[in-house]
């Protein structure tokens, strides 16, 4: 069956009846969407302060093939199997966004028996989330060229604005656009931009907010433009948007809370892209579910050297988070692919290649583990075209390097498939072998070390180089704000900014050709290599396959 079939084939507790049951959630908290999809109320939310929080599992990967390895479907199956083994689990998830939805990757929700569900509305719709934030920071556009149009007070260069148009849909067509054309009336003629809606530092402020107040604070410090003949730049408040883009997102700041197949309550909210912003869920809901459960699976995008050094340096440098373990997915896929295999014969028998791609998944092992201090363990997401001689020579050498391999098979099997990982999770979480959980660097480091500190560490760069205008600006910023964390925009497939340099490359330059500063999420944001924040539709596009059968039910959505 298909994803959406075997969704389809399992009847869904009513959302409320859920929340009452596995969470202590009275039906008075709860604003449903229909009958399988709720928001969580802010006071219920505020009434949590003082439980204890559970344990935070991280669930991140090795580099991954364009495909993607499956970390989704772990994080969903990893949540079963803890409920499976006895531990009161809850999930967290960002939300799918349309472009991938209808581009190459396709949906967000897991897969095979391991999905939260309804799969169909989380991939699209869902509770309107990705609108909000879309009318939001479109709002601001408009009210950026509007102040311009009539008297222009902060005296905005059109040459400085920064903040562009966004739309949920990959389309490379408005990377660079010309707004303002037909005269006069319809404003000054300029040169413009689409992002994807997930690029939008909207996105990123509203999941890193914890309530209303803050959310509306951060929304008011974005900068939008610069001026003429200064460097003060003009910020969302001067424009007198912070409370018009707040009132678009008070309900979206609310978390989504929706179900597994087996009935494990889920947190789905917030979806920050993870090249140029942290890449994880929201705040709000991971604080939140900690209040909830023993134990929460939380997923970081892509693979560790993007994602989980972004939620480690700065989800929970903000947030005041602290994981437990960390589970780095893995497949044999992958494993080849980083051997040097091309996609079209990865489901080909290739054991050198597998020995060769382990020097990928070894430095993110050694990274989580030695330079994080998180206990690790790597889940070998099985596939149907592994062979068994590759699987125990992957087990064999991932042991070798002094962390367990288990094979996880929870997109055939749902939690049963995932027991033994989950078990595994439990100890790792409870005994603490690395000896805690510790930064990459520390605040009081300088911008330009602390990006340093990223490439050579974490990528195994010899050097970080800059031009003379990109190096200037990081001085400027690092005068107000050398104490925020650094976020690299890169490809994520592979160490280096070159996405065909595969396996664990090492000596290699970063180039960094722009740097931006996020001041309402809170971080300085460096675009290496040939980052895009729009991405393309593949030649044959998810959405050629996408359709709505005679009942009115959703088919190909994968």
């Amino acid at each position: 069956m298909t994803d959406l079939e075997i969704a389809a084939s399992v009847p869904l507790q009513p959302i409320m009846d859920l929340a009452a049951e596995r969470l202590d959630i009275a039906p008075e908290y709860l604003e449903p969407y229909g009958h399988t999809k709720a928001k969580l109320s802010l006071d219920f939310i505020d009434s949590l302060a003082e439980r204890p929080a559970g344990k935070l599992i991280l669930v991140t990967a090795m580099s991954p093939t364009p495909a993607g390895e499956g970390k989704t479907t772990t994080t969903v199956g990893l949540g079963d199997a803890l409920g499976r083994v006895g531990q009161r689990a809850m999930i967290c998830l960002r939300e799918p966004a349309l472009g991938p939805c209808f581009g190459m990757k396709g949906g967000a929700a897991g897969g095979g028996w391991a999905q939260v569900v309804p799969a169909d509305e989380i991939n699209l719709h869902f509770t309107g989330d990705m609108h909000a934030v879309a009318s939001a920071h479109n709002l601001l556009a408009a009210l950026i060229d509007n102040h311009v149009q009539f008297d222009n007070e902060f005296r905005i260069d059109l040459r400085k604005v920064r903040w562009p148009r966004v739309t949920d849909v990959n389309d490379r067509m408005l990377r660079e656009v010309v707004v303002g054309l037909g005269g006069s009336g319809n404003g000054f003629p300029r040169e413009d931009r689409f992002d994807i809606v997930v690029a939008s530092e909207i996105m990123a402020v509203l999941c890193l907010s914890r309530g209303v107040t803050e959310l509306r604070t951060r929304l008011g410090e974005m900068i939008v433009a610069g001026r003429r003949l200064s460097d003060v730049p003009v910020l969302a408040s001067d424009l007198k948007a912070q409370g018009a883009l707040t009132a678009l997102l008070r309900d979206a700041l609310k978390p989504n809370l929706v179900q597994t197949l087996e009935k494990t309550p889920a947190f789905i909210h917030g979806g920050p892209f993870a090249n140029i912003a942290h890449g994880c869920n929201s705040v709000i809901a991971t604080a939140t579910a900690l209040k909830l459960a023993d134990f929460v699976v939380t997923e970081a995008g892509f693979g560790a050297d993007l994602g989980a050094e972004k939620f480690l340096d700065i989800k929970c440098r903000l947030a005041g988070l602290e994981p437990a373990a960390a589970v780095v997915v893995a497949t044999v896929r992958a494993l080849k692919y980083h051997g040097g295999v091309e996609r079209s014969m990865l489901e080909v028998e290739n054991l050198a290649a597998v020995e060769k791609g382990l020097r990928n998944l070894r430095r993110h092992v050694n990274n989580m583990r030695q330079h994080f201090g998180l206990p690790v363990v790597v889940a070998l997401n099985h596939f149907a075209s592994d062979t068994e001689a590759e699987v125990a020579r992957t087990i064999e050498l991932v042991e070798g390097l002094g962390v367990r391999c288990i094979v996880a098979r929870h997109w055939a099997e749902g939690g049963a498939g995932a027991e033994e990982l989950a078990r595994e999770v439990v100890r790792l979480a409870e005994s603490g072998d690395e000896g805690g959980f510790r930064f990459l660097y520390p605040d009081t480091t300088s911008l330009w070390d602390k990006l340093t500190t990223i490439a050579t560490k974490i990528y195994g760069c010899s050097e970080v180089t800059a031009d003379t205008k990109v190096r200037a600006a990081i001085a400027d910023y690092s005068a107000d704000y050398g104490h925020y964390p650094v976020c690299v925009a890169k490809t994520q497939y592979s160490f280096s900014s070159d996405p065909d340099l595969r396996g664990a490359p090492s000596g290699h330059v970063l180039p960094v050709r722009e740097v931006r500063l996020a001041r309402g999420a809170g971080f300085m944001v460096a675009y290496c290599g040939n980052m895009l924040t729009m991405p393309g539709l593949p030649r044959r596009p998810a959405a050629e396959t996408i359709d709505v059968d005679a009942a009115g039910n959703i088919v190909g959505l994968q």
